[in-house]
């Protein structure tokens, strides 16, 4: 019977591990390259024809 606990522990662990391994190894990569993205394009600043009829 103990050998099932150790079998369900190794395999979340690996489960966990290769998890990680994704999350380190693709998403936290893109998810800093979009972020870079984002603050290099150019900040546009819309205004309104009322603001401006205003003054």
């Amino acid at each position: 019977m103990s050998f099932l606990g150790l079998a369900a522990f190794l395999f979340f662990g690996g489960m966990a591990f290769w998890m990680l391994v994704f999350l380190m190894g693709f998403i936290l990569p893109y998810w800093i390259t979009l972020g870079v993205f984002q603050q290099l394009q150019p900040k546009r600043i819309f205004e309104d024809k009322e603001e401006e009829e205003a003054k």
